[in-house]
């Protein structure tokens, strides 16, 4: 299975994790619903992959029990000591994080800046990723007939 980094921005902050190949249109597709944060933008996704979105907010849990802004010692340590492509979900605290969020893993990164409503495909060898497009749902984390299309909004941008 071909794995990307996906990195989220919202207001909040920033998060990142380790996903599918497929997740790349999943997530475009939830951003034509106009999330406002990164927990909608997984809610919407779960539409498609409910398996998917669940691994990832449950991954981000287990990482907000150890880690806060103040006190990242776990997330560090983690971070030193596992490949990058094995990279629980976690939120960005520090500038080790950030490079973490930031290094490409398997066919690539994709950026999603939900505030400038920009995709940013920092590298991508998987799928040439559109404005709109389609993908098949998932039921139990495999992919089943039923198909699912997307529009982004006009006021969203995929760059390279």
């Amino acid at each position: 299975m071909s794995v990307l980094r996906y990195t989220v921005v919202d207001d909040a902050g920033t998060i990142s994790f380790v996903g599918p190949g497929h997740a790349m249109k999943m997530l475009a597709a939830a951003c034509a619903k106009e999330p406002a944060d990164f927990r909608s933008l997984l809610d919407a996704a779960g539409r498609y992959d409910a398996v998917f979105a669940k691994t990832v907010l449950d991954g981000l849990s287990i990482f907000d029990e150890h880690n806060t802004a103040d006190d990242h010692a776990a997330s560090d340590a983690q971070v030193a000591g596992i490949e990058p492509k094995n990279s629980p979900p976690f939120r960005v605290l520090n500038d080790v994080m950030r490079n973490r969020s930031l290094e490409p893993v398997g066919a690539g990164l994709v950026v999603y800046n939900l505030p400038a409503r920009r995709i940013i495909q920092v590298q991508n060898s998987y799928a040439e990723l559109k404005l709109q497009g389609r993908g098949r749902h998932r039921e139990n984390g495999r992919p089943v007939k039923r198909l699912y299309h997307y529009k982004l909004p006009d006021n969203w941008t995929i760059l390279p």
